[in-house]
């Protein structure tokens, strides 16, 4: 991955094989970025999508491996115990049958590039877990 700041923007780029979570983790760290917006697009090939059923209080997973299109990557920048967290929601294409899927972002990997961009908001916003709600929630 290869970024660079423009004062409360980072614009960085994800190359074949990075993975998006654990690269955007690792760049909130070494920028100090305590709360943000994210937003990209790109070509992922290796993708787990997280979907939250309310009534059970449980994420279910759906593995996609294949070529895919980025139709859109979204979220904010938390933080939870002292760390990064990160919500984001993917949607993909896939460019052989053009079905799409979208759902919580667990993993995904480059296959190509991968273009975010992070806008940093000055301040701190914390996170809590909620078990009414089953989720780690906005506080």
């Amino acid at each position: 991955m290869e970024y660079k700041r423009f004062e409360n923007t980072i614009v960085a780029r994800l190359d074949k094989g990075d993975e998006i979570v654990s690269s955007l983790e690792k760049l909130c760290v070494n920028e100090n970025i305590q709360l943000g917006m994210v937003s990209g697009l790109g070509a992922v090939n290796d993708v787990t999508i997280g979907i939250f059923n309310t009534e059970e209080k449980t994420y279910y997973g759906r593995e996609c491996k294949g070529d895919y299109e980025i139709a859109s990557l979204t979220g904010n920048i938390t933080q939870m115990n002292e760390k990064p967290y990160l919500h984001l929601h993917i949607t993909i294409g896939n460019t052989k049958t053009n079905e799409i899927y979208g759902g919580h972002l667990t993993k995904a990997l480059i296959s190509a590039t991968g273009e975010i961009f992070i806008t940093i908001i000055p301040g701190k916003v914390g996170r809590e877990f909620s078990k009414e709600i089953g989720l780690n929630l906005m506080k």
